[in-house]
């Protein structure tokens, strides 16, 4: 097959016209799932056609090139991508199969010293994080909306809650997939990235706490609870911070939620919150609900899924083993993380992992697809990274979990076996067949795009802001997510695009393409999906528009906040802030 180099400006020899061209498969993605309506993964196959159709016929890409790029992008998404995210998933389940679920939201409920204010926050913000972290893809909203209404609050509040809450971990969500796939399709390193996002989501990750206390309560529950939430907040902040940049990226999420939940227990010690009696009085929080918050903080624990008290017994109550058991599959996946990462005494263990990827040129496309020196591109190769990926290693902690959970099962009040576990994980590629189609179409469009010269023709047009780019370009992240619901497909479909147009306009791509992931953490508040699970979680079917207009101030006010940050940190006044 002959030999094929992209170019920036084949329609009509104009980069301007090019770029036009080269945004209709996004202009179809998007229309499709936000105007039309059509299920993603049915919006992501017509995308992906439109996206063959411009580069063969407009961007003179050869057809079997062009469907070679595809077949590459779907296999990416299959593995690793989908793979983690299942992985992920399937961990958390494994802790639900077990009933040690319950146990960790009782945690919360005894942290929270009775106030429903700083219960929620604690569920909404910390516990949402570690969802965050292993399930995503909507999974943290669901399950925290629906605590947070167990606790008696109003469900237009618990909604808005959970949704703002669900903006500082996503960036580092599903095992930080979201910066693995950017650096998979931009081919730059995802420790820089990751090193860049961690200088820049702690700042939201800061003021989301007291921004959830301003939601449930207004100025009043701000002025009675503020210092434990600053302390929340700024513990989960230097946790993601040093974790993204010096331990492991991908396990931010749950490093910093742990953080944030150890410094509430600490603080908690000296501090005790202001009017909560008079906080459930104006949050209409019934009494219930508030008697059966007090029972937790007794160390009773409250009833599974009910917000109706009822007679405490022991065998509800939550004792030093069952909170270390909840807390195991947590604990136990930093351990695996930090040895497959960090590990060099004796065994040089992250070393040994990188040498079982196996590397495998795309046949006939590795040849073909060449730059301008005629040299092949490094990302028609495709990496197997089948023992080293953090989905395997995640497959590894269920297992091992599952194994404890099943012979510390307390006389059988929590069964599971190995078996049941593994049973499990086919379960799981069940539910999550459509979100994995998604996710496969998304990144084929997003190979087929990059490699025909697409990306590189829209960043190429786009760098014509100059350094104002980097003041934009956390919109593109924002809008990415706002409409498909996930950060990893805004990088995705916008990685290579932010690489692009930071090489040309003289910015550095990785802070680029870290701000296209930090603004997609803002917009993720505000999409059609994340609004209907989380409007379907509290009963409020049909009312997303009210619990839109309840968010949306927030989401674009966050998103200038990271915009600004990320002007400056293209400029000498902030660039000391990136590594």
């Amino acid at each position: 097959m002959d030999q094929f180099t992209p170019s920036t400006d084949p329609v009509l020899n104009s980069i301007a016209w090019s770029a036009i061209v080269a945004l209709l498969p996004l202009l179809t993605f998007f229309i499709l799932l936000a105007v039309v309506k059509t299920r993603a993964h049915i919006a992501g196959a017509f995308a992906l056609l439109a996206a063959l159709l411009v580069g063969i016929v407009a961007f003179q890409m050869p057809a079997g090139l062009a469907l070679l790029s595809a077949t590459q992008g779907g296999v990416f998404g299959a593995f690793p991508v989908l793979w983690i995210v299942i992985m992920a998933v399937w961990l958390y389940q494994v802790t639900v199969l077990s009933g040690r679920f319950e146990d960790l939201r009782r945690v919360f409920d005894v942290i929270g010293k009775g106030d429903v204010r700083l219960q929620a926050v604690l569920i909404a913000f910390c516990f949402g994080g570690l969802l965050e972290a292993l399930a995503g893809f909507g999974a943290p909203v669901a399950i925290t909306a629906t605590m947070l209404l167990a606790l008696g609050l109003p469900p237009l509040r618990a909604a808005a809650a959970v949704l703002v809450a669900n903006t500082a971990p996503v960036a580092f969500g599903a095992m930080a997939i979201p910066i693995t796939t950017a650096a998979g399709l931009t081919g730059l390193q995802a420790t820089d990235i990751a090193s860049i996002v961690g200088r820049q989501a702690p700042l939201l990750a800061t003021i989301v706490p007291l921004i959830l206390l301003f939601i449930l309560d207004g100025r009043k529950g701000l002025k009675d609870c503020w210092p434990a939430a600053l302390v929340v907040g700024f513990s989960f902040a230097v946790a993601q911070f040093l974790c993204s940049n010096y331990f492991s990226y991908e396990l931010t999420d749950i490093v910093a939620s742990l953080a944030g939940l150890g410094a509430a227990v600490l603080f908690f010690r000296v501090w005790t919150p202001k009017g909560s009696n008079a906080a459930r009085e104006r949050l209409g929080v019934l009494a219930e609900a508030a008697e059966e918050a007090a029972s937790a903080t007794a160390g009773g624990g409250s009833r599974r899924g009910s917000a109706v008290a009822t007679a405490d017994t022991a065998e509800d109550r939550l004792t030093p083993r069952r909170t270390w058991l909840a807390l195991f599959p947590y604990f136990l996946v930093i351990v695996v993380f930090g040895i497959a990462k960090l590990w060099k005494l004796g065994v040089n263990v992250p070393a040994f992992l990188a040498s079982t990827d196996i590397k495998i040129p795309w046949p006939i496309l590795h040849d073909a697809l060449v730059n301008a020196e005629g040299k092949p591109i490094s990302s028609t190769v495709y990496s197997f990274q089948w023992l080293s990926t953090p989905g395997t290693l995640l497959l590894l902690t269920g297992l091992i979990v599952a194994a404890v959970y099943s012979k510390y099962n307390d006389g059988g009040r929590y069964r599971i076996t190995i078996g049941d576990a593994v049973k499990e994980i086919w379960n799981t590629i069940y539910r999550m067949r459509w979100a994995g189609l998604t996710i496969i179409t998304v990144l084929a469009l997003a190979y087929v795009m990059n490699f025909s010269g697409q990306t590189i023709s829209i960043g190429t047009w786009l760098a014509g802001t100059g350094t104002f780019f980097a003041f934009l370009s956390p919109v593109l992240g924002w809008i990415g997510t706002a409409v498909t619901g996930s950060d990893t497909s805004a990088n995705a479909l916008f990685g290579k695009l932010q690489q692009t147009a930071g090489l040309k306009a003289g910015i550095d791509p990785n802070l680029l393409v870290a701000g296209n992931t930090s603004g997609g953490v803002v917009g993720k508040l505000i999409s059609p999906q994340n609004l209907a699970i989380a409007a379907s979680s509290v009963n409020l079917e049909g009312k997303e528009s009210v619990i839109l207009r309840k968010v949306v101030g927030w989401s674009v006010a966050l998103l200038l906040v990271l915009c600004t940050l990320s002007y400056l940190q293209s400029t000498p006044i902030l660039g000391w802030m990136l590594p």
